[in-house]
């Protein structure tokens, strides 16, 4: 990735990082901690690997993205509208009786989701399903699919791990948003949740180690698991939850809090202080 590409994306994660928390701050509620930790790896995939058409979402042959820690919903809206799939001004509705941007995804109102989120550990068994099925019917379209590290403590998430390397899918990627943080605190705190790559390599899956704020690293994981064959791969993502605003970093309060006014305007003003350093690009 050349430095030019590199900077037009840190530069659209900025605005985006900033419509994000202008969509949860007028919903009044929502998760912007989840959302920016993962928003990097959603902005990698469908600006430079997902084989995805804004004017024809349903195409069988596109590859397809999960976002199973369905909770980062606004994180994946914000990519959506900035790849064409609906309005950004739609943002502004996020969680909105009867809108089509829900507080988690829904398949059947919101263009370009894949598959409806929300109860933990559900949306890794959809995409192995889905991986298992494009194999079924001869396409070459890929599966990848976000989770979180919480997430991860879900029994299901273990099944669909062993269902995934058992049948050899190697046209599914996992990724897991390693922010280290869940609702009630540290994953090691809640769960004793140690060692990951290590468990995750236990499930015949191939591990891959990324900086998921690094776009260099991301092109260079999502390179490597498109590579391997005859068994799925994980791309074990590190990230800081509530990456992008100070005083939201590594804090466990602002999983699924909205900011206030005042929170709002600190943040906005932290992000456009950053955005002026791209000014003349």
């Amino acid at each position: 990735m050349t430095t030019k590409e590199e900077n037009i994306l840190k530069k659209l994660a900025l605005e985006l990082r900033l419509a994000v928390l202008h969509s949860i701050f007028m919903a009044g509620s929502g998760h912007p901690g989840s959302s920016l930790s993962c928003l990097d790896i959603i902005l990698y995939l469908y600006k430079k690997i997902l084989n995805v058409n804004c004017k024809n979402p349903k195409d069988l042959n596109r590859d397809r993205f999960v976002l199973s820690k369905g909770h980062a919903a606004p994180a994946l809206y914000a990519v959506l509208a900035e790849c064409g799939f609906f309005s950004s001004l739609d943002l502004l509705n996020l969680r909105k009786f009867k809108f089509f941007l829900q507080g988690h995804p829904n398949l059947n109102d919101t263009p370009g989701v894949d598959m409806s989120t929300g109860s933990l550990g559900q949306g890794v068994s959809a995409a192995c399903g889905m991986a298992a099925g494009l194999r079924l019917n001869g396409l070459s379209s890929r599966v990848y699919c976000l989770i979180g590290d919480g997430e991860l403590q879900e029994g299901q998430v273990f099944e669909a791990f062993c269902f995934a390397s058992h049948n050899k899918l190697d046209n599914l990627c996992f990724i897991v948003d390693n922010n280290g943080l869940q609702i009630d605190g540290t994953i090691e705190e809640v769960a004793g949740f140690l060692n990951i790559p290590e468990k995750l390599k236990s499930f015949g899956l191939n591990v891959i180690l990324a900086d998921g704020h690094s776009f260099n690293d991301l092109e260079k994981a999502f390179k490597t698991a498109k590579e391997v064959k005859e068994k799925p791969s994980v791309v074990l993502a590190k990230t800081i939850k509530g990456k992008g605003v100070s005083f939201m970093q590594n804090s466990v309060g602002w999983h699924g809090k909205a900011p206030n006014e005042e929170e709002f305007y600190l943040a906005k003003e932290e992000i456009v202080k950053a955005l002026k350093k791209f000014e003349g690009e």
